[in-house]
């Protein structure tokens, strides 16, 4: 199969690609990135470790690795609207958080209001841009923030 598009070209700021390092233990790192998403307008509906998952199920050996599923409410009513119900196939917009060695987490987050413009899940009108940048201005302070 070929790709529609060439991934190598992509900018992540066309993915509105973020990340950032925490130096701090894993758990620790969860709940700093929960509660500043919180903070930034975010509700955290869905969470879980693929890690913990895979380790148990087929003995991956994996280091800490958490997902944190974000919404904010009205944004996602907006965004199911905009793209006619299909933008919710690629809910919640998830920020993972894994450790890259102890006391060291990296932070990291796509948009998926962007991506879904990109492969044409959503419209490119007016309407989905000002959804992406609300979300953008969302985690853009929530990254500030950590």
């Amino acid at each position: 199969m070929t790709l529609p598009i060439d991934p190598s070209q992509i900018d992540p700021d066309d993915i509105g690609a973020k990340q950032t390092t925490l130096e701090m233990d894993h758990e620790d790192a969860v709940e700093h990135v929960r509660e500043v998403f919180t903070d930034a307008g975010f509700g955290i509906p869905v969470e879980f470790s693929p890690s913990e998952l895979l380790n148990e199920k087929v003995d991956a050996d994996r280091d800490p690795y958490y997902v944190l599923g974000a919404c904010n409410p009205s944004v996602a009513d907006r965004a199911l609207e905009a793209s006619d119900g299909e933008l919710g196939a690629l809910f919640p917009c998830n920020v993972v958080v894994w450790e890259e060695e102890s006391g060291r987490q990296r932070v990291y987050h796509v948009s998926i209001m962007r991506i879904a413009r990109l492969v044409g899940i959503a419209p490119d009108d007016d309407e989905m841009e000002d959804i992406v940048a609300e979300t953008g201005e969302l985690v853009d302070t929530a990254f500030e923030n950590l």
